[in-house]
């Protein structure tokens, strides 16, 4: 097992000659191993593909592993899970050594722009990405998607495509570019003018740990961020010259941490005659759907809330999984008007992330355990109250535009 991960990671680390060897009778037990657990352990695995497709490709796979490198493999593999179709069913590159890109992007009105990156880099930041070693947005975005992991619906495959496309080994590994480590990348100005930059990749360790990025952010005048924070994904503010506050909750803290701050909430909302609550979902990647519940328990403890117009919830393309779901719960129980863009996830699905490791690659493979129904009708994404999508001349300026409107909204009241 170690002689074959360290094969893997010579391959995602190292070199492109190191990835022509490849362990037939390993990668061959591996295969049957993941076919074995998923059938095992998925609540609905054939869902979306038939039994007789999936065992198709995999029987395909095997009889030409002498032909494949680990990468073709691991892009093989990536690229049959996803049309499992959920998106807590993935073949994860969790525990890999890949290289990334140092840019970060993401697409707004339709163009893919450059919202992160390096103080090298800098003049590269809010310019559109238009293509990379010559490959158009397009190809690379139809190519990505194909092997993009935790994919629900259209909303988070922008932001998976966005995610994978700056791994320099997949890109390498779809013929997208003509080196493992580095790639022409072509950007367009407001001007239309065109500027090329060759970025060499950053292991991925560095990227996280060492190295510093610069980012186009959006600030919100009337909400002051406490001082004091017990988490930075969890925290409540007034909002200025209004009866409102604002809930931050990107993130999910244990049962007992959302207790102690439902309960300092509900003191705050008592205490200051509040009138209007904003919770925001955005970039909430998911966690515990029931932790999610406790807020709302103690939210719905406060008489002195506008119950019929008063509760409004900020969702965009990374509400995912739970919080997908306490939006869509937040709508039922809270009265809560949604704004912003659709979820990440779907409201009805499969959900709840199991995972198991391959035996020899050691590579991690998740997959959904359970099924919810958050809705009667079947949505992709929970669908906002009023869509609002992000702006590229209000997000280059900083202005959070879908805040922005529920302030004017509360004011009107």
């Amino acid at each position: 097992m170690i002689r074959f991960l360290t094969t893997i990671l010579c391959l995602m680390i190292i070199s492109n000659a190191c990835s022509q060897s490849i362990d037939i009778a390993n990668w061959t037990e591996d295969i049957d191993f993941y076919k074995t657990n998923l059938e095992k352990k998925h609540i609905d695995l054939y869902n979306t593909i038939s039994k007789v497709e999936f065992e198709q490709e995999l029987q395909k796979l095997k009889s030409n592993l002498n032909k494949k490198t680990d990468t073709d493999v691991i892009i093989d593999l990536m690229r049959l899970t996803r049309k499992i179709g959920d998106g807590h069913t993935a073949f994860s590159t969790r525990g890999l050594e890949t290289h990334l890109f140092p840019i970060e992007i993401y697409k707004v009105n339709g163009q893919w722009r450059v919202i992160k990156t390096t103080e090298k880099h800098n003049d590269i930041l809010g310019k559109e990405l238009i293509a990379i070693d010559g490959k158009p947005m397009e190809q690379v975005e139809d190519e990505v998607s194909k092997i993009a992991q935790y994919v629900e619906n259209e909303q988070s495959k922008i932001i998976r495509v966005a995610q994978y496309s700056m791994i320099s080994e997949l890109l390498y590994g779809l013929h997208l570019t003509q080196k493992e480590f580095d790639a022409i990348f072509t950007f367009l100005d407001e001007n239309e003018r065109k500027t090329e930059v060759t970025l060499k990749s950053i292991n991925s360790k560095d990227y996280y740990e060492n190295v510093e990025f610069k980012s186009l952010e959006t600030v919100i005048p009337e909400i002051e961020k406490p001082i004091d924070l017990k988490h930075d994904y969890l925290w409540f503010s007034p909002i200025k010259t209004t009866q409102a506050i604002y809930i931050k909750f990107e993130s999910y803290p244990s049962f007992e941490e959302m207790e102690t701050f439902g309960a300092s909430v509900l003191n705050h909302i008592n205490n200051n005659n509040i009138k209007q609550i904003v919770i925001d979902l955005r970039n909430n990647g998911g966690g515990d759907f029931f932790v999610g519940t406790f807020l709302a328990y103690y939210l719905n403890l406060a008489d002195n809330i506008d119950w019929k117009s008063g509760v409004y919830v900020l969702t965009d393309k990374v509400t995912f999984s739970a919080a997908t779901s306490n939006a869509s719960q937040f709508r039922q129980i809270l009265n809560a008007k949604i704004v912003g863009e659709p979820t990440g996830s779907n409201p009805s699905g499969y959900q709840d992330m199991g995972q198991f490791t391959l035996p020899n690659s050691g590579m991690t493979v998740t997959y959904s355990k359970r099924l919810f129904r958050f809705q009667d009708k079947v949505t992709q994404g929970v669908q906002p109250d009023v869509l609002i999508e992000y702006d590229w001349q209000s997000y280059s300026k900083g202005i959070d535009n879908m805040m922005e409107w529920i302030i004017n909204d509360i004011k009107e009241k």
